[in-house]
């Protein structure tokens, strides 16, 4: 099936993708607090652990594979994180120095997720930087290479108080170290259909690069891929998204007797991160505030896409959905319609707050069409609470793109 993405421009895509990839990340800014809620604070560390262990190494392989960058050397795990939404550009702005093929540091200028918890206090900045990032971090590397290993030469709680940069690492592979163990939940999302999807290939002949088979780049340009690139890069990052969440999924169910339970919270993660990201891309691509422009973002959201795995259609003010691959795998979809519809109004209520929805049809096949109320919604809790990372107003700056060789790093 044709991308959807494929109905915008190069430059429209060029800007949309590092939104998808922010998009990505803050999933977590959502879905955390309500882990927290149910599980306390050591379960949200657990559940954290779960998703990005049972999903990273998935996601980075089909990049790896899409862009023709496979290998098994630092240079691979650092392209790997160049496109991931644990990685996005700025935001988490992953500065990268390469010894050799199997020696390389990364430290980061700016961690925008830092200075999200740093207000809540060293507790919760251990959690983060100590407890998820120690095996996470590990998991991710070894989709390149499960004899690598990441770690810190100095990371937060950050004394002083100012210091920079945020963190640095080291990241070493060596065949004496022993092999990454998988996290039992793995097996679990690489059993989905969102793992196997089959995307349309790149097209050679397309203006522009049409991979990232050439020298590490110090930040990604996305303006310089082409424009099938470019909507391959979008499809795969609306993939790392759905894995994410899917091993959020799992995590959570594996500590919740019941279902529905499960669901709730799953519902209330969505409604948080389905407006943020309504809201950032409408903006990114000047959308226009109408109900028209409304049904124009959601074709390119994240919940909705890639094409291949959402069967959906979107005309006018209406948006149909089909039972597909998504609802199979248990993903955003099936939290969406007339069984659920908050995600869906805090999509629309992204973009006016008096629109909503009218929602027809059954769980697996529906049709939602936006209305205009008289009065305004007020802002759904679960939207507020994913508002408190910097993340939801970021902005990001043009960079310059320049090659990094062997014993590159910084300048001080």
């Amino acid at each position: 099936m044709p991308s959807r993405y494929a109905a915008l421009t190069r430059a429209e895509l060029a800007t949309l993708v590092p939104e998808l990839l922010l998009c990505g990340h803050l999933i977590d800014r959502s879905g955390m607090a309500w882990a927290i809620g149910e599980f306390g604070r050591e379960g949200m560390l657990e559940v954290a652990i779960e998703e990005w262990s049972a999903a990273s190494p998935i996601y980075t392989k089909r990049m790896q594979r899409a862009l023709k960058f496979e290998g098994n050397d630092v240079v691979t795990i650092f392209k790997g994180l160049q496109l991931d939404i644990g990685a996005p550009p700025q935001f988490m702005d992953f500065r990268y120095k390469v010894n050799n093929p199997n020696d390389g540091e990364f430290w980061l200028d700016h961690c925008g997720a830092l200075l999200d918890v740093e207000p809540m206090g060293d507790d919760y900045v251990l959690g983060m930087c100590h407890s998820i990032e120690d095996p996470t971090f590990d998991a991710t590397a070894s989709a390149t290479n499960p004899k690598a290993q990441m770690r810190p030469i100095h990371r937060p709680p950050r004394h002083p108080s100012d210091q920079h940069p945020h963190c640095h690492w080291t990241v070493k592979i060596d065949e004496s170290y022993p092999a990454v163990v998988p996290t039992p939940l793995l097996a679990a999302t690489a059993a989905t259909l969102a793992a196997t999807v089959e995307l349309a290939p790149i097209d050679p002949a397309d203006d522009g690069a049409a991979d990232y088979a050439g020298a590490l780049l110090s930040d990604v340009d996305f303006g310089a891929f082409s424009k099938s690139a470019l909507v391959r890069i979008a499809d795969e990052v609306c993939l790392q998204q759905h894995l994410l969440n899917l091993g959020f999924t799992f995590s959570v169910r594996g500590r919740l007797a019941e279902e529905d339970r499960a669901r709730e919270i799953g519902a209330k993660q969505l409604t948080g991160i389905a407006a943020i990201a309504t809201e950032r891309i409408a903006r990114a691509l000047r959308l226009e505030s109408t109900p028209e422009g409304a049904v124009r973002a959601l074709a390119v959201h994240p919940v909705f896409n890639p094409a291949a795995y959402v069967e959906a259609s979107f005309e006018g003010r209406t948006v149909s959905v089909s039972r597909s691959a998504a609802h199979e795998d248990g993903a955003w979809l099936d939290l969406c319609g007339p069984h659920s519809p908050a995600p869906l109004q805090a999509m629309v209520r992204a973009i006016d707050p008096r629109y909503d929805v009218d929602i027809v049809g059954t769980r697996h096949e529906w049709r939602a069409t936006v209305i205009v109320r008289e009065e305004p919604a007020p802002e759904a809790p679960e939207v507020q609470i994913a508002r408190f990372s910097g993340g939801t107003t970021f902005a990001f700056k043009p960079r310059a793109s320049l090659p990094l060789t062997t014993a590159v790093g910084r300048t001080n």
